[in-house]
């Protein structure tokens, strides 16, 4: 059997720190290069994975130019499948140029986010009509989780199959047998902006002024958080910024209490993270996180008093603490990205078989 030929429309760089284009990389490094031949793009330095990977083409990208040279990809490249379809201009042209001719590819878009976008005043609204004439056009959709899929069907009317965001467990493990804290210590992962709700990380840190609080991340909310909490002398508060991934699996390794209290999510990779490192989660239900089991590996919250009373019943239970960690870590085996690429392998020999269906009538 020849391999399968995919053109991932994602970049192969280790420092590019984007969610998705992690989340593309992760699937790539453990595709088998014995029946899937994969092309990525590249901007600077690989990741080494990317490299290992036997069948694995590089498309270096100029300094300039980068759309035409990414848009001729698509246009005239060996290629069956088109995955992880970007919300970008290339993408753009090459799915509106597609219909003038009887291409047989498939292109294949993920959804990882609510699909209400037009209700969430951070989200400008051309980057909403791009994502609506790529992503939504592809021929096959796939989001991460139910909720998201329910969103995509609510909002658009658009079917869409489910296949979980993924974490990798053998490098986010748990330290069981690191000393207690001497107080406990709650962490937050995220970007610094309105809709992840990190002002309810500090709102908590001046209720519960005997643990102290972690946020990892930065965005354009780090300077008011910082001049609040030196206003208000919170001393129990750390903004750490943004962390490299040995960085971060320390954090989560350190705390205690992994706080999530964004109201806007797909399925979130820190929730899976901080389970698979040992801790219980809060998060809030807004979203219904299937990552999250109400009761058994942490609390789903339906508002900032209701995940103040959550916290305080983890901060004084530190047995009930270490059963959330080991249900969450159990949980998130389930979600590991070689079980997650399994799922997405299945999916390319179907979609591929499907198209040289069509090709042959």
């Amino acid at each position: 059997m020849r391999p399968i030929r995919i053109l991932v429309d994602s970049f192969a760089d280790a420092s590019l720190t984007n969610a998705q284009m992690g989340n593309a990389r992760e699937i790539v490094s453990r595709l088998d290069p014995a029946r899937f031949h994969v092309s990525m793009f590249l901007l600077g330095q690989p990741d080494p994975r990317i490299v290992a990977r036997g069948n694995t083409h590089l498309i270096q990208l100029p300094q300039r130019r980068q759309t035409v040279r990414i848009l001729r990809e698509f246009l005239w490249g060996a290629h069956q499948l088109l995955f992880y379809m970007k919300s970008a201009p290339a993408s753009r042209c090459y799915l509106t140029l597609r219909r003038k001719w009887n291409d047989c590819r498939t292109t294949i878009g993920t959804i990882e986010s609510q699909s209400d976008l037009r209700n969430e005043a951070f989200i400008d609204p051309e980057a909403i009509r791009l994502w609506e004439q790529t992503i939504l056009r592809c021929d096959r959709l796939y989001s991460n989780s139910k909720s998201v899929q329910k969103s995509l069907e609510r909002e658009y009317n658009l079917a869409s199959e489910i296949i979980p965001t993924g974490v990798d467990t053998r490098f986010f493990v748990p330290d069981w047998d690191r000393p207690p804290n001497s107080r406990t210590t709650v962490l937050f992962v995220g970007s610094l902006r309105s809709y992840k709700q990190p002002q309810v990380v500090v709102d908590a840190a001046a209720r519960f002024p005997q643990a102290d609080f972690r946020i990892a991340g930065d965005g354009q909310l780090a300077p008011g958080l910082r001049s609040r909490c030196a206003d208000q002398e919170l001393n129990n508060v750390k903004l750490l910024g943004p962390l490299s991934a040995e960085e971060l699996r320390k954090q989560y390794q350190r705390a205690d209490v992994f706080l999530f209290p964004s109201k806007w999510e797909g399925s979130p990779k820190v929730i899976l993270e901080a389970a698979a490192c040992g801790l219980p989660v809060i998060a809030r239900n807004n979203y219904s996180p299937e990552t999250v089991v109400h009761g058994v590996t942490g609390y789903q919250a339906a508002s900032d008093e209701s995940i103040f009373t959550h916290l305080e019943e983890l901060l004084n239970n530190p047995g009930l603490r270490q059963d959330f960690g080991r249900n969450g870590r159990r949980l998130s085996e389930k979600y590991d990205w070689d079980v997650i690429t399994d799922q997405w392998e299945q999916t390319f020999l179907e979609l591929a078989e499907q198209g040289e269906l069509r090709k042959a009538s």
